[in-house]
């Protein structure tokens, strides 16, 4: 357990530093260069990633159940996983409506899959993991829109057929995970 709090304060650790820490963050960069920000960055990520899954599989061996999950979660979960993939597709699918009207869709993306994935499990681990993402998810979409606030993005003209385009990649994409690479990579058939 302690490799996954230990990978989960690093991980998320490096990725808080732009909501606690962005003015140290533009001095960094400024002092050291993108490029060394950039690797320091990606290793430290690397690492924490690491720990996570180390600490998270080491504590799948004996599990420590909180609570009874409800009946229908696994579905439920399954749906919020579905919406969870369209919103990182549409990070990165340019002109499309759903980040032209959500923003930051990616960080949504990691806060709709941390709670879908509270739903339907329910040991310690479980709760540290997924429990600590929805808590960051949570926290950097806040910062973000204050800095939007702050320096408004330009608007995004979005066109029908790349949002389209979004919604297919990303069901795609959510029943190739779901029905293949979530056991592949998880150990756990989440369709069954």
């Amino acid at each position: 357990m302690l490799e996954l709090i230990a990978g989960l304060t690093l991980f998320l650790g490096v990725h808080s530093v732009r909501i606690v820490a962005d003015g140290w963050r533009s001095v960094q960069i400024a002092q050291r260069g993108e490029t060394v920000w950039k690797l320091s960055y990606t290793a430290l990520s690397l690492l924490g990633l690491g720990l996570i899954i180390w600490g998270y599989g080491q504590a799948r061996l004996s599990p420590q159940v909180l609570w009874a999950t409800p009946k229908g979660m696994n579905h439920l979960a399954a749906l919020l996983t579905l919406v969870s993939f369209v919103f990182l597709v549409a990070a990165y699918v340019p002109r499309n409506a759903i980040k032209a009207r959500l923003k930051h869709p990616m960080v949504l993306s990691v806060k709709v899959w941390a709670l879908a994935h509270l739903l339907a499990n329910n040991t310690v681990a479980d709760l540290l993991l997924f429990g600590g993402f929805l808590v960051w998810a949570v926290l950097c979409f806040r910062a973000a829109r204050q800095r939007d606030r702050v320096n408004p993005p330009a608007a995004i003209q979005a066109r029908p057929l790349n949002t389209a385009i979004t919604v297919l990649v990303g069901a795609v994409a959510w029943a190739l995970f779901a029905f293949v690479g979530h056991a592949a990579l998880i150990g756990v058939r989440p369709m069954g």
